[in-house]
């Protein structure tokens, strides 16, 4: 039982990561309709900027404590932002009006470019970082073996659920929520309405780059342990995620985030590790043969 209580603290601070990566994908596939295969990528270039960035401020001593990790959380979004702006107008706005397959494929060229970038101006080695979140809270012990809840794992949690509840309100309350609503029902009709379509798609995937970079900035703080490689998994890991919670929905690209990480983390914990991505791609094929909508997706209506 406590074995279990513990692999399932763990699950749920893996799959809060997971859940903010797969809301940037549902974004993007909710409003232009296409999955941007970059956006694994762009998470691992938020990792590596908070990672600079904690180089600098951090183990640079020129700030400590919870205001420098704060101020290394903005920095990331504020660049990984920017790239997420670039992958939008190199990749995808000059192709919006090509054959669907045409920005797909753009995406998977701008993910490679992404890594071999990262792979370059940082160097293939993994690169490490010491703890910078220590200590915990013991929740029960069962003989020798104790259940722990880490700061680290508190902070995920409460970072993930703060930064979707900013964003749920940015999406219903404001006037560039009720954009991207409109532009995700139809997008020819927001533009007769007067609503600037390529502002409104360029601001989701800046948005979305965002969310990543914070996902980026935890993973790293959680793992300790970043590389070039990273996105690629995790991506695809969030896109499992993204599907399996429906397509489209942000509160089932969540769920899905949470549910990848729990079937990982229990797979690795009661069975074998190396085959831990085996385990979360299969549901992937599941959901995909028997529920093509994902839990918390709906039908699409084709417009005629």
């Amino acid at each position: 039982m406590a074995y279990a209580l513990q692999q399932l603290i763990n699950g749920i601070s893996l799959g809060m990561i997971y859940g903010m990566i797969a809301v940037g994908y549902t974004m993007v596939y909710g409003i232009i309709g296409m999955i941007n295969f970059a956006h694994g990528d762009i998470f691992m270039i938020g990792a590596f900027i908070a990672l600079i960035s904690i180089v600098m401020l951090i183990s640079g001593g020129f700030m400590e404590g919870p205001a420098a990790l704060l101020l290394v959380l903005a920095i990331s979004m504020a660049f990984t932002a920017l790239y997420g702006w670039t992958v939008e107008r190199v990749a995808y706005r000059p192709l919006r009006g090509s054959f669907r397959l045409a920005p797909l494929i753009s995406a998977i060229g701008m993910s490679i470019v992404l890594q071999n970038y990262v792979q370059i101006s940082q160097g293939a080695r993994v690169k490490p970082l010491e703890p910078q979140v220590t200590g915990g809270f013991e929740i029960m012990r069962d003989g020798n073996f104790v259940v722990q809840l880490s700061n680290m794992q508190i902070l995920i949690i409460v970072t993930t659920l703060a930064v979707l509840a900013i964003f749920t309100w940015l999406v219903t309350k404001t006037p560039l929520g009720r954009a991207m609503r409109a532009c995700e029902q139809d997008r020819r009709m927001a533009s007769l309405l007067g609503i600037d379509t390529d502002r409104t798609i360029s601001l989701t995937f800046v948005i979305g780059a965002s969310l990543a970079a914070v996902a980026g900035t935890l993973y790293l703080l959680r793992y300790g342990v970043i590389d070039f490689y990273i996105g690629f998994l995790a991506g695809v890991k969030a896109f499992t995620a993204a599907v399996l919670g429906g397509i489209g929905s942000l509160p089932g690209a969540v769920l899905g985030g949470l549910l990848i990480g729990l079937i990982e983390t229990f797979w690795s914990a009661y069975f074998s590790v190396q085959y831990k991505d085996v385990a979360a791609f299969s549901i992937l094929a599941l959901t995909l043969i028997f529920l093509p909508t994902g839990l918390l997706g709906r039908q699409e209506v084709e417009k005629v």
